[in-house]
């Protein structure tokens, strides 16, 4: 038996499924280095170090994505302003914020990417990528554990 290659309309939907992920991965990745950045406060080592561990592990989920978009034969991501098109985490510019809040905003953010990446395995699976499907299913505990991780903290 031959495989079938995925026609042009599961290719489109996988393809937009996961670019939106890039794009939130890359806007929660900068979230992240930013409040790293600006920490302070009593358990600024333990935080500035945990949030830095973290931005790391967001990040290495970009280059597979965007690979997995590309071996399906579609486009991905180009630019900043297409990231800021498509990104559904919300960007904070905001100049101080407390360590607390910061902590919160992040484990929201990650329950949020965790929902979406569920989202885009339900569009993967529909369409029999098992390839994506087997990404995704790592990439939504490690977004769950990080989550888990800032709540504690955050307690």
């Amino acid at each position: 038996m031959v495989a079938v290659p995925f026609d042009g309309n599961a290719v489109t939907a996988i393809a937009d499924a996961l670019n939106r992920l890039l794009a939130d991965g890359f806007a929660l990745y900068l979230k992240t280095k930013n409040f790293h950045w600006h920490m302070t406060g009593p358990h600024f080592r333990d935080y500035h170090l945990l949030l830095d561990e973290q931005a790391a592990q967001i990040l290495a989920t970009t280059d597979p994505l965007a690979e997995r978009v590309r071996k399906l034969g579609a486009t991905t991501l180009r630019s900043i302003g297409e990231i800021g098109r498509l990104q559904r985490i919300a960007d904070n510019d905001v100049e101080q914020v407390p360590a607390a809040a910061m902590l919160a905003e992040l484990r929201d953010d990650n329950r949020v990417l965790a929902a979406e990446m569920r989202l885009a395995h339900e569009a993967c699976a529909a369409r029999g990528d098992v390839a994506s499907t087997s990404l995704l299913e790592q990439w939504i505990d490690e977004a769950e554990r990080r989550a888990w991780f800032l709540a504690a903290a955050a307690d």
